[in-house]
């Protein structure tokens, strides 16, 4: 493969989102992206059976390079976060028997490398992944967009380390240290 393919997840015991996004050079495409449904009367550990074998089969069929997953937030009712964590070490559980490397992003992070905004709505990423991305997303699902942008923020992850990320107060030291990015000049 001359290009990179990262597995998105959003993970979830009711709805579990996923994206296939490949990296080229000048441009993201989606090639899949989508929810996958669990049966409500599953038992918890019967859910989390499904999810272990649905990523499997994902990852057989679309072979990709990467996982990125969105880490648990923060709630109040313990148990849904207990269930929410084990759906997540179930998917990393997955990734892993396959070889991938696996990437944790907090949502706030991701909705910073996506939006520039970690306060931003489900919306809001949702609207600006579909003009980070070359075609078209095909989903109104947020479980599903959440997980393309679990997969958007570590590719600008890898992009930004890769070329030396620097740190920088505002945009305008932003555009001071590249002025060459900047329309103004």
């Amino acid at each position: 493969m001359s290009h990179q393919r990262i597995l998105g997840i959003d993970p979830g015991t009711n709805a579990l989102g996923f994206a296939i996004l490949d990296i080229f050079p000048k441009k993201l495409i989606v090639r899949e992206i989508n929810v996958y449904h669990l049966p409500r009367s599953a038992t918890h550990q019967r859910k989390l059976h499904l999810i272990f074998s649905y990523l499997l089969r994902l990852i057989r069929d679309h072979q990709p390079n990467q996982m990125a997953i969105e880490a648990p937030f923060y709630g109040k009712n313990v148990q849904s976060m207990l269930k929410l964590g084990r759906a997540q070490g179930v998917a990393i559980a997955a990734a892993l028997t396959k070889d991938l490397s696996v990437f944790e992003y907090s949502p706030k992070k991701i909705k910073v490398a996506v939006t520039g905004n970690g306060n931003a709505s489900k919306e809001q990423v949702a609207a600006l992944l579909k003009q980070i991305v070359s075609n078209e997303i095909k989903t109104e699902s947020l479980d599903a967009t959440d997980a393309l942008a679990a997969a958007v923020c570590h590719h600008f992850q890898k992009k930004t380390k890769g070329m030396g990320a620097s740190q920088y107060k505002d945009w305008s030291a932003f555009l001071n240290a590249n002025p060459e990015r900047s329309s103004n000049r």
